[in-house]
């Protein structure tokens, strides 16, 4: 019952922040981009200075775009397929930006699922990463919702996600710890229930152990 509940946030979560055709405010991100500037003490007249909040604000507009993105319609075309095997995406690279301190972390995502009758087309499951990651995210979160989505949408036997990632907010600033990972797993149907299953997904990620 739990679960329902948290997948149910997950969805309205995703639904609420998906406005396409949506796009940031340039303008407002610019003049913000300006105060911070004055205010950590900088010229905002000097050569390298002159063009940054418009820099700025188009890595913005292109780092938050999944605000304005609804990735269920990324996964609204399936084809029907008689194959009850894992289907496995590795190694899908992906940067999104820490809501905490708006520094990027970036990694790779592996997604799996076991089709029940249909598939999606391969293409589709890096594009979901993508529409996720560009939003201000927590990577913990960001591992449940698109186990969530693949589960919804697609109505597999079973998913699979694990993210690996380095966090800037922890290389660059307070601890200083460069070469940390975070590995973050969500696990649902068979993936959750059948650890055979689930240490098969482990062995195509990382090899025997």
């Amino acid at each position: 019952m739990a679960h329902s509940a948290s997948r149910s946030r997950t969805s309205d979560s995703i639904a609420r922040n998906g406005e396409p055709g949506g796009e940031a405010d340039r303008a407002r991100i610019e003049a913000a981009v300006r105060e911070l500037l004055l205010a950590i003490g900088e010229d905002l007249e000097r050569e390298g200075l002159q063009e940054t909040p418009a820099r700025v604000a188009r890595m913005y507009a292109e780092m938050f775009s999944g605000l304005h993105a609804d990735p269920r319609q990324l996964l609204s075309k399936t084809f029907t397929q008689k194959y009850d095997e894992m289907v496995l995406v590795r190694d899908i690279e992906f940067a999104s930006m820490c809501e905490h301190h708006l520094l990027p972390f970036m990694g790779k995502a592996h997604i799996a699922y076991l089709p029940a009758g249909r598939i999606v087309g391969l293409s589709k499951l890096p594009r979901v990463v993508e529409a996720l990651a560009h939003r201000p995210q927590v990577q913990e979160r960001m591992t449940e919702e698109l186990a969530d989505l693949l589960m919804e949408e697609l109505n597999p036997r079973g998913v699979a996600v694990v993210l690996e990632a380095v966090h800037t907010c922890m290389t660059i600033r307070g601890v200083r710890k460069p070469g940390g990972v975070c590995t973050t797993s969500a696990m649902r149907g068979i993936f959750r229930d059948n650890q055979a299953t689930r240490n098969e997904l482990m062995a195509l990620i990382y090899g025997p152990r």
